[in-house]
């Protein structure tokens, strides 16, 4: 077995069938295909399992992030490789086996190498990723960005080393993933990505991006639609920057606390302004809910995870 490729998708069989079907199409190297139905219907995930008799459904009934969701089926790979994409992707050429014989022919210590994702109209999304710590993340805030970190890790062309890895799509040495102890369940939603890719780096291994290998990624970076479930990931993604960026300093965890909820104070003016206090369906208005959620948790104890769970189910209600 070559390649274990583990997709989580969300009861969203749309996006999984484009997906599955892009894969059996375009890959020829053997592999076996891990799929986490996360809180799928029972006709959903009966038809699922009826019409694609080749993937091995796992059933995920409880809320989890996406860490712990792609850890279910991680510790079941039986590849060389683990190809970890989203469901709301497509391929239109080898992307697999592109990234395969990329990874075999660069040094031992390359762990991960990624493609380059695009928007459906063939724009370019993401190609490469640079180096971020609580400094460059604040200053990007401010609309100031490091040009000369980006032009080091990012949009180049054929195989190039970048930093950090976009969890959309990536290929990974599957001892090397499981010696590290797959995705960090700390985080529920972001940066578990970065926080993965930035521990590769500080132990000596690399991430590169072969530019060639191209997929159609269609929710663009995990969705810019409407969906009130916005601002439960909202603050969760939050507090795990908190967490991320301070590395176990306290001091400089508080700093950022402190920081994040004065931040999203002005962003949740801003928006309550321009959305309006009636109109619900705005996106502006969803996006203030999710601004005073962040608030309202970014000072407590609470994990990622807790603090997802508490907003989730305030929506359900």
């Amino acid at each position: 077995m070559v390649v274990s490729i583990v997709v989580v998708c969300m009861n969203n069989l749309k996006n999984l069938y484009l997906c599955l079907d892009s894969i059996k199409k375009y890959t020829t190297v053997s592999y076996e295909v891990l799929v986490v139905a996360y809180l799928f219907s029972k006709e959903n995930l009966q038809k699922a399992r009826s019409d694609y008799e080749w993937v091995n459904f796992i059933e995920s009934d409880e809320i989890r992030g996406f860490s712990e969701n792609n850890n279910l089926a991680l510790r079941l790979a039986k590849g060389k490789y683990c190809f970890v994409v989203n469901d709301d992707t497509e391929m239109r050429m080898p992307v697999i086996d592109q990234l395969v014989d990329t990874i075999e022919s660069l040094p031992d210590d390359v762990a991960i190498v990624s493609p380059k994702l695009i928007n459906p109209d063939g724009s370019t999304q993401v190609c490469g990723r640079p180096y971020v710590d609580w400094w460059i993340n604040m200053k990007e805030d401010f609309g100031i960005k490091n040009k000369e970190n980006i032009e080091k890790y990012c949009n180049k062309r054929g195989v190039f080393q970048s930093y950090n890895i976009i969890g959309a799509a990536f290929l990974i040495k599957t001892d090397l993933f499981r010696k590290v102890g797959w995705f960090d369940e700390t985080y529920f939603f972001c940066p578990e990505d970065v926080a993965l890719s930035d521990m590769l780096n500080k132990s000596g291994y690399k991430c590169y991006v072969n530019a060639d290998a191209e997929i159609i990624h269609y929710e663009g970076m995990s969705g810019k639609s409407l969906s009130l479930v916005q601002t439960a990931t909202r603050p969760a993604h939050a507090k795990g920057g908190v967490i991320f960026y301070s590395h176990g300093n306290k001091l400089l965890f508080c700093f950022l606390s402190v920081y994040y909820f004065f931040h999203y104070l002005f962003r949740f003016i801003y928006h309550r302004i321009k959305g309006g206090i009636k109109e619900k369906l705005n996106e502006n208005y969803v996006l203030s809910i999710g601004d005073k959620n962040v608030c309202c948790s970014i000072l407590s104890s609470k994990s990622p995870k807790e603090i997802f769970v508490k907003y989730y189910n305030e929506i359900k209600k």
